[in-house]
């Protein structure tokens, strides 16, 4: 193990890398692939169930996705375009369900999405932006109402107390919870199976060097026994949450510079109160505070994490210098570069409203955080609702000629111009489009493959919209729905 070559090293063990692992080995069985995780269980950081909403990002009820243009008019492009990648998702689930690697119910579980307004001009807004994306075959089935009896209907306990105020919902009945810790924990249970993969943990990366070859050499020592080996990989890919930044600035690849990272923090309310759970059954996003993050979007869950059900409220977002939940202090620090510092101190500087917003949710009282349930939740009881710590995300600052520096939320894959290495970067939609987003991996680093008629072929089997757009034909996105609401049994 002191000099092992491989064709492939993937450093986290979340669901981007359990994804990219378990298409390259249906694409090429022969692959030699090595995941390597810092910690001493898979899925242990954003990944895990208690660390992220589980919300199948749809854009079915995320009105940050829909933004209001200045003329009135609802801006619907990137809400399509997350609905079209979550279909890639629910496709590659399918096959993998129907070869009977997953089983459905073990990851994901229907759960109507719904947005929820009060307020005339908030109201107004709802039903523009309702008309806008029913238009689409994407968005067909959303339902609009702002009858009292109808929205009791669809979700009761927020319906409780709400005497002569203006509001109004849109539904989807078949959204979706995802246990995305669940997930990873069956794919890479199935990857370890197959012949030619190895997964380690207690891993931390400390070097990796490209050589004259191109072959990366990356030194890696076990947390446990402080020993150290060195991995020899043609190709390597830094799936590891918020720790990907500081691993793609160790492989001082040219595309690397001027990037760099923002920590948010979070806090999730969390009621275990069956009688109340049982009440309701639906994923319900309201609009964001002024000067909130997107990912800081109020909601209240129907969740389903290891076969148990839950209610959560949040997140309260928050900030910290740590890059991973589990990491350090010094991580931001430690993340200013001579190549990212202009684009560090400019984004800093433009987004002081959104770190003096950070800093005071941090120190919220508990009572605050109550009434900002309630506004949800009118009836909700302190007693029955305690506090937990939500995964940690590191948004994107990048490099912008104009600006000096862009803040940029959402995910994005960096690439060494060779495809040798490839690293994602960023927060939410994330898990959700984690296909699409592998898929562009497998694209970029493994060009040459993915021409042949094999790996065409087979990515059409994997993913049956590969290649075609389900925004643009009506046809293959009916086709392609109706197995996956099938086979998932997501529609009832």
């Amino acid at each position: 193990m002191l000099n092992q070559q491989v064709d492939v090293l993937l450093v986290g063990a979340g669901v981007m890398s359990a994804t990219l692992a378990a298409m390259l080995k249906e694409l090429d069985p022969g692959l030699s692939i090595h995941m390597i995780e810092r910690l001493p269980n898979v899925a242990g950081e954003s990944s895990d169930g208690w660390n992220n909403a589980g919300t199948g990002h749809a854009g079915y009820c995320e009105l940050n996705y829909t933004p209001q243009n200045s003329d009135g008019s609802v801006a619907t492009n990137r809400a399509l375009q997350i609905n079209a990648a979550f279909e890639e998702s629910l496709q590659f689930w399918s096959y993998l369900v129907e070869q009977n690697i997953l089983k459905a119910k073990d990851f994901i579980n229907p759960t109507p999405h719904l947005s929820f307004v009060w307020g005339e001009d908030n109201v107004a807004f709802l039903k523009r932006r309702f008309e806008s994306l029913s238009q689409h075959p994407l968005f067909q089935d959303m339902e609009y109402s702002d009858d009292v009896s109808k929205l009791k209907e669809w979700m009761p306990l927020i319906m409780e107390g709400r005497d002569n105020q203006v509001v109004a919902a849109t539904r989807v009945d078949y959204g979706t919870d995802v246990d995305f810790g669940a997930l990873t924990r069956g794919l890479i249970s199935h990857l370890q199976k197959q012949n030619g993969f190895e997964l380690q943990l207690n891993q931390n990366v400390r070097r990796l060097k490209q050589d004259k070859r191109g072959i990366w050499n990356v030194n890696i020592q076990d947390r446990t026994t402080k020993k150290s080996h060195t991995i020899h990989a043609k190709f390597v890919f830094l799936g590891a949450g918020g720790g990907a930044l500081p691993l793609l600035q160790k492989s001082r690849i040219a595309e690397s510079k001027g990037y760099g990272g923002f920590p948010v923090s979070g806090l999730w309310l969390v009621c275990k109160n069956p009688e109340i759970i049982k009440e309701h059954n639906a994923k319900v996003y309201g609009k964001a505070a002024i000067g909130a993050p997107p990912m800081s979007v109020p909601h209240l869950d129907t969740r389903i994490i290891d076969g148990e059900p839950a209610l959560l409220f949040g997140p309260y977002a928050g900030f910290t210098t740590k890059f991973l939940k589990k990491g350090s202090f010094l991580d931001l620090a430690k993340s200013f570069k001579v190549n990212n510092l202009k684009s560090m101190m400019f984004a800093s500087l433009r987004n002081m409203g959104l770190t003096r917003y950070l800093i005071g949710e941090v120190v919220q009282s508990q009572e605050s955080r109550m009434k900002s349930l309630q506004q949800y939740f009118p009836n909700a009881k302190p007693e029955d609702w305690h506090l937990a710590t939500a995964g940690q995300r590191v948004q994107i600052i990048k490099n912008c000629h104009k600006k000096g520096g862009k803040l940029e939320f959402g995910t994005e894959i960096v690439t060494a111009k060779d495809g040798s290495i490839a690293s994602l970067l960023g927060a939410s939609p994330g898990a959700s489009t984690s296909v699409q987003a592998m898929t562009d991996v497998i694209k970029r680093c493994f060009s040459d493959r993915i021409q042949t008629q094999e790996w065409k072929v087979k990515m059409r089997t994997l993913v049956p919209s590969y290649g075609r757009s389900l925004i643009d034909d009506t046809e293959l996105l009916k086709e392609v729905r109706a197995r996956t609401l099938r086979t998932l049994e997501l529609k009832k």
